[in-house]
């Protein structure tokens, strides 16, 4: 299936490592341009450098998107560079287990800045030249939104946040046609998810509990199955979708607990 993807701008954050960088990486076989913005330059050189090894047109901006201005430099570089965007996916955050007791006011409103605020500001920067290309937004989101987890108050809130404007943005964009989805991610084997998984008491037999309870298949997600969904989300084959969380789970959310 030819995903009409080829020549276009799509920024993804967060895409030098984990979910985002196979993103990027997919975006790339297919034809677009895949814009990494990241705070980590050394990696995202070395995902572009991976990218243009088999051929694929990357490129990376350097920002930390705690910060608001930081949002709107990196999103004007890209104007500056190529004159437009197409696609948005906005990624980049992690799971930093501020919870309701271990936490405190700066830490809850920094995890917000890190994993939630940033969506609204990169998407905000860039919608004027989404508006002009009629370019798809999509959200990468968590489990964490449905389920909760226990400990991590503030990233169960902001996915929530990411689930909420995916539908509100979809409705207030219809006019322009822009299209705004999202993707729940339960357990995805990421090397940010390598490096959880060693810390805990026994972590080989922590992950096969772990894949136990995922009731297709019994293993974890891969990088490439959130990629290879959120390449069609964004492209205009999935053109009559809009407002939608697409669990990539393998049924982890919602199937009966009985199967696992």
């Amino acid at each position: 299936m030819d995903l009409q993807l080829q020549n276009k701008i799509i920024i993804v954050t967060g895409g030098a490592r984990g979910i985002g960088k196979g993103i990027a990486t997919l975006l790339a076989r297919e034809g677009a341009t895949a814009v990494i913005v990241s705070r980590t330059e050394a990696e995202s050189l070395e995902t572009v450098k991976e990218i243009e090894m088999f051929g694929g047109k990357a490129f990376q901006v350097e920002a930390d998107l705690i910060s608001p201005d930081a949002c709107e430099r990196a999103v004007n570089e890209v104007i500056l560079k190529f004159g437009r965007i197409d696609g948005l996916v906005n990624n980049a955050g992690e799971n930093d287990g501020v919870g309701l007791q271990s936490g405190n006011y700066e830490k809850f409103m920094l995890s917000l800045h890190k994993n939630l605020v940033h969506y609204y500001m990169v998407t905000h920067f860039a919608l004027p030249e989404l508006i002009k290309s009629r370019g798809s937004i999509l959200n990468i989101s968590s489990k964490t939104a449905d389920t909760g987890q226990g400990g991590t108050s503030a990233y169960a809130a902001a996915n929530g946040g990411r689930n909420a404007l995916t539908r509100e943005w979809a409705v207030e964009l219809l006019p322009h046609g822009i299209r705004v989805n999202a993707i729940a991610v339960a357990e995805c084997w990421t090397p940010l998810y390598e490096r959880w998984i060693k810390t805990v008491a026994n972590p080989e037999e922590k992950l096969e509990t772990i894949c136990n309870h995922i009731p297709l298949g019994k293993r974890m997600t891969t990088v490439e199955e959130i990629a290879n969904t959120a390449a069609f989300l964004l492209s205009p084959v999935s053109s009559h979708t809009t407002g939608q969380v697409i669990y990539v789970d393998g049924g982890y959310v919602h199937l009966d607990r009985a199967l696992s």
